[in-house]
């Protein structure tokens, strides 16, 4: 209901033409609820309790998240011109869902006001910054799931000093609500932060292409971005080069890296059998292309010709695994030569709907990608930390992570280990709850909120471990996750947990958001 102001906003800031790799300003959703409602609140007209009672403000007349008006002194500015405006009046202001309607009400009222001849201009006042250092703002990430069986919110707290980190395991199997539940977790963590100085933005991998399809366009304003995040590799390729700048670095950076990214180049192609001598020649043509660019990103083309230059004469006409692997991935065209975008700067959805799950092109779209982010964030200095909370800085979501947890996936790994003092963290998505204990990594040993939906089979060593119960408590675990119907989920109760009494889980009822 609050589009048409957004859009006329954003024609009033914005330039008519922008450059390829510069985005016009989005204003994000809570940002013009924000305007809409110190709007609103500026009127002084007499207030009527029987107007706010009508307004709907969601399908399940849900409370706003806290951290809406939570910013800053927004809070207390806005509690006190709602007491001004309201005074007099029989408010039940202890009731999440009246204020939430009176805040609906007063932004539909801000609505008229700005969209009134010449209102726009009179608002749009813009002040000078004043220099100088501010104090660190860290946005509360409590993000609101939906609620217990008693009907009180489930929420959690993931940038709490007091958690571990904020990685977030998600099993679920095929018509579970996997899908919402993923979307509610993107939707609460962008709205306590996309208009703060920190906002939390996300790159996600759609495999199944709910989230890029044209029809589904307005799930993304919930996450407050729009189309221009979605990329496409079967359209064009990625805007980014998948492969480390070594420029002024030392060679044996070059020689590490070229050992490993050999491994990929054979992991994410199943039926691919590299031997020992092709292992070794792919990692020296690594090197010798490194050599070749002074330490520059190298192609997929220029590793190839390296490596046919390493074969005996008689063979160099020929094609092996290798050079087969390295001839699929330059003629999909995936990826750019050289960076036109920061992955970390705003929000991309990556569309691999089109690809085979398990084929080559999927894998190494999602393999490379991260070993990219996890190049960023070797840049990046430590996140911020205030007296309560400490930074997050982006999100990585892989639905149907089950196809990238089966091989030896160290840029993953490397993302949930090294990237915690960064601010970085991960949201996986699976069918099965075992694809997460692999042979080469143990994701719930690393994971703060493991989150188990409805199964089509349970695995006792994961319940055991994971919620620290056996016997009778197990048994029954097992009932509750098999009852379990769309849209509901079990937790481990961390508090339970530790002090050894009471259900080591909770059973909830997810929001529904698409």
């Amino acid at each position: 209901m609050l589009s048409d102001v957004r859009t006329a906003l954003e024609n009033r800031i914005n330039l008519c033409e922008y450059t390829d790799n510069i985005r016009p300003v989005t204003l994000t959703m809570t940002t013009t609820m924000r305007t809409c409602l110190l709007v609103g609140l500026s009127d002084t007209r007499p207030r009527n309790l029987a107007e706010v009672n009508r307004m709907v403000v969601s399908k399940n007349n849900e409370p706003y998240p806290s951290p809406f008006y939570a910013k800053g002194n927004f809070k207390r500015m806005v509690v006190t011109l709602l007491k001004l405006r309201y005074h007099g009046l029989e408010v039940a202001w202890e009731s999440a869902s009246q204020v939430a309607k009176i805040l609906g009400h007063e932004m539909m009222r801000g609505r008229s006001l700005l969209l009134q001849e010449g209102a726009m201009d009179e608002w749009l006042r813009f002040t000078p910054v004043r220099k100088g250092r501010t104090a660190v703002e860290i946005p509360a990430l409590q993000l609101r799931l939906g609620t217990f069986e008693n009907e009180m919110d489930a929420c959690i707290d993931i940038n709490d000093k007091e958690s571990n980190n904020a990685q977030i395991l998600i099993a679920g199997a095929t018509g579970s609500g996997k899908s919402n539940l993923l979307a509610v977790l993107v939707q609460q963590i962008r709205s306590a932060s996309s208009d703060t100085r920190h906002p939390v933005n996300f790159l996600l991998f759609d495999y199944k292409g709910e989230f890029s399809d044209p029809a589904h366009a307005s799930w993304l304003e919930k996450f407050d971005t729009d189309e221009k995040a979605i990329l496409n590799p079967m359209e064009r390729p990625l805007p980014f080069t998948p492969f480390k700048d070594f420029t002024g670095r030392p060679i044996q950076e070059i020689n590490l890296y070229s050992s490993s990214l050999s491994k990929a180049l054979a992991a994410i192609a199943n039926d691919t059998r590299i031997s020992a001598n092709m292992d070794d020649r792919l990692s020296m043509a690594i090197i010798n292309a490194y050599k070749a660019t002074k330490g520059r990103p190298v192609t997929f083309e220029q590793i190839r010709d390296q490596y046919i230059r390493l074969l005996p004469e008689k063979r160099q006409e020929t094609t092996d695994s290798v050079i087969s692997v390295l001839n699929q991935l330059i003629r999909s065209r995936l990826f750019e030569e050289e960076d036109r975008i920061d992955l970390l700067k705003d929000c991309y959805i990556i569309h691999l709907g089109q690809y085979e799950k398990e084929g080559i092109y999927a894998k190494a779209i999602v393999y490379f990608v991260i070993a990219k982010l996890n190049a960023i964030y070797e840049t990046l200095p430590v996140q911020l930390v205030d007296e309560h909370r400490y930074e997050l800085r982006h999100f990585t979501i892989i639905d149907e992570a089950h196809y990238m947890l089966g091989f030896d996936n160290q840029p993953l790994q490397n993302l949930i280990k090294v990237g915690r003092n960064k601010g970085m963290s991960i949201l996986l998505a699976t069918q099965n709850m075992s694809d997460y204990k692999s042979k080469y990594f143990d994701f719930f040993a690393n994971a703060q909120y493991p989150m188990i939906m409805r199964q089509q089979t349970q695995n006792d060593q994961v319940l055991k471990d994971l919620f620290g119960v056996s016997g009778k408590d197990l048994q029954e675990l097992k009932q509750v996750i098999a009852s379990l119907q769309k849209g509901e989920m079990v937790m481990k109760d961390a508090n339970a947990m530790a002090i050894g009494y009471g259900k080591h889980y909770s059973k909830i009822r997810v929001t529904h958001l698409i």
